[in-house]
């Protein structure tokens, strides 16, 4: 199964530097960002509670 960025929808198996972690506000909600996306800080948001961040 893939596992795809929240942001872009990149395969996180393809990009260097991806990262799978919980929200920092609820701590429900797994967030997948692409290296990319990380290095760029584009935005992504917690389907759960809302929060944003870089």
């Amino acid at each position: 199964m893939e596992v795809r960025c929240v942001t872009c929808n990149a395969d996180l198996s393809t990009v260097k530097d991806s990262l799978i972690f919980k929200c920092p506000e609820c701590g429900e909600e797994t967030i997948n960002r692409c290296g990319k996306c990380r290095k760029s800080a584009k935005l992504w948001k917690c389907k759960n509670c809302g929060f944003e961040g870089p």
